[in-house]
């Protein structure tokens, strides 16, 4: 069994194996449990993320509006959430907004890539990567966590 937690509520949904998390919608608002692009969080967004989430990996963006390498990302990190779909749920946190999970995290640089599963940091980068990346790292860090 998979867990999310909704986006629009963060109320925790449980989605069965036998299901496709990418046509959930929340038991309690009725909201699609999953988009197709990555999500805007701030710090209570993320612990809920992170607590709400099993069965699947989280991927955090770390980023602040005035660095010029987490512009360039933003398509890069958008593109990989479409290709990882329900596979992953894909998160935004701005650093300059959100100074506790930085410095809880340990962030010394951004843009970061925190990787989540079951609530636990499995992996981190920091620096610009493509949607290929993105997406190549998230399934072998995921995998290594997995043994």
């Amino acid at each position: 069994m998979r867990q999310f937690a909704c986006p629009a509520c963060g109320a925790s949904n449980r989605i069965p194996e036998d299901r496709d998390p990418a046509a959930a919608r929340c038991g309690l608002c009725k909201a699609e449990v999953f988009s197709s692009a990555p999500l805007d969080v701030d710090a209570q967004g993320l612990a809920r993320h992170l607590s709400g989430t099993k069965g699947a990996p989280v991927l955090v963006d770390v980023w602040a509006p005035w660095c010029g390498p987490c512009r360039a990302m933003v398509p890069q990190f958008a593109a990989a959430a479409a290709r990882l779909g329900a596979r992953a749920r894909l998160l935004k946190l701005n650093a300059d907004d959100n100074p506790g999970p930085c410095a809880q995290y340990a962030v010394q640089g951004i843009p970061a890539l925190l990787l989540f599963q079951d609530g636990r940091l499995i992996a981190r980068k920091a620096g610009l990567m493509s949607a290929d990346q993105l997406v190549d790292w998230v399934s072998l860090a995921t995998a290594k966590a997995a043994v």
